[in-house]
């Protein structure tokens, strides 16, 4: 297994503007046999409802552990609140009806992207898709959904940590700035 380095390049209360950031910067990168991968914590029925209704085959289990229900075991997840969800290898049009079903639940949309471009003026060189992602923290302070906030963070990947030019320049494109806040995301 490798990792990748996530840096934080735009953290906003906006959604809008977070989405409108994750639209630019997939607009940059080559998005041939790309997906989408969700991971997200649901604690309400309302949200679970509106989740399945979009993912109605997705992965799951009791935030309290397996033992407790989960979709392996056949349990109804809305007996097992709060329930972590994951579904993978998603089409990239489904992202956005999984964000707006979403409401206020913590989450992490990850694009599986495959390649960030080289871009010649920048003095960048190609990046395979092993290390081309672009992650969104949906109202949590990390990509983990372990700090719950009431804004959002676009993270783009790259191989490590002294690819700070890549990270600044997509940082720019979407009018955010690179604070030096990387998280390792394993792959």
């Amino acid at each position: 297994m490798s990792n990748s380095r996530a840096a934080a390049v735009l953290t906003t209360p906006d959604l809008t503007e977070a989405l409108h950031a994750i639209r630019t910067l997939l607009d940059i990168a080559d998005l041939h046999h790309s997906e989408v991968d969700f991971e997200a914590v649901i604690h309400s029925p309302e949200v679970l409802a509106r989740v399945r209704h979009v993912l109605p085959d997705l992965e799951w289990w009791a935030s309290a552990g397996k033992e407790h229900g989960s979709s392996e075991a056949g349990d109804d997840p809305a007996d097992c609140l709060p329930v972590q969800v994951y579904d993978w290898s998603n089409p990239l049009d489904v992202a956005e009806p999984f964000i707006a079903a979403l409401g206020p639940s913590p989450a992490a949309i990850r694009w599986d992207l495959n390649s960030w471009p080289e871009v010649p003026e920048a003095d960048l060189e190609y990046i395979s898709q092993k290390y081309a992602y672009l992650t969104l923290a949906l109202n949590s302070r990390d990509i983990y959904q372990d700090e719950p906030a009431s804004d959002h963070t676009v993270y783009v990947h790259v191989p490590s940590d002294d690819d700070t030019a890549r990270i600044e320049w997509l940082a720019a494109q979407v009018g955010g700035r690179f604070t030096g806040r990387i998280e390792i995301a394993p792959l």
